[in-house]
């Protein structure tokens, strides 16, 4: 299993420097990595670097609660569309999940796939918040908005243990009439684990492990 087609490089982290992103962007290079996931601030830097590659430039929206307006959301959308991003990854409205408003669940999504246009969304659904029943009915709506991904986690979540096997499983059961993909992210730290997520179900890796995982490889 060639694991970089699955690799998105990513570094999310608010004190990140920018000789730490340079550093991703060359290694994504070196590595040929899927795609870099950078904060939306950082979209056009990352453009710069990777200008004359194939590697995907992924930012996230409502990043890392997902707790702000769907119209905020899309202006965000729209921006780093504008700056270059080439797939967005939203973070869901997880109180919307938690209170059983499933209208606003699907709409929130809906009005950023609209701003997304053609471009690949993702939707972080935050798996360490949510019950397998709940985990179930998001990936629902995410079909029903019309969303390209179901996304585990923002890796962001206090205590929180980030992509689990047993939940890709689960997601894949859920997702497997549909168009949705999955993107396991969080707490992706070996070899291992990447392959075991990606036996599971998961088409994408968001980890910031990308180079530890395949100097792994035999």
């Amino acid at each position: 299993m060639e694991l970089k087609n699955y690799i998105e490089h990513t570094l999310l982290k608010q004190d990140a420097t920018k000789a730490e992103l340079i550093k991703l962007f060359e290694e994504a290079k070196e590595y040929q990595f899927k795609g870099v996931c950078v904060n939306g601030a950082n979209i056009k830097l990352a453009k710069e670097y990777l200008k004359d590659t194939n590697i995907n430039i992924v930012t996230v929206v409502g990043f890392p609660l997902g707790a702000c307006t769907s119209e905020v959301k899309a202006f965000e959308t729209k921006k780093a569309i504008e700056d270059g991003a080439n797939e967005v990854d939203m973070v869901i409205n997880v109180q919307s999940i938690k209170d059983k408003d499933y209208e606003y669940t699907q709409k929130d999504i809906e009005t950023v796939k609209k701003a997304c246009g053609n471009i690949p969304l993702k939707v972080i659904i935050e798996t360490d918040l949510l019950t397998k029943e709940e985990i179930v009915k998001a990936c629902e709506i995410i079909i029903k908005a019309g969303a390209d991904f179901a996304k585990t986690s923002t890796g962001f979540v206090k205590n929180g243990v980030g992509a689990k096997v047993e939940d890709i499983k689960l997601m894949a059961e859920t997702l497997k009439n549909s168009n949705v993909k999955i993107k396991a992210s969080g707490g992706i730290k070996t070899r291992e684990q990447a392959i075991a997520l990606v036996e599971a179900g998961a088409l994408r890796l968001g980890t910031s492990s990308g180079v530890k995982l395949l100097s792994q490889e035999d």
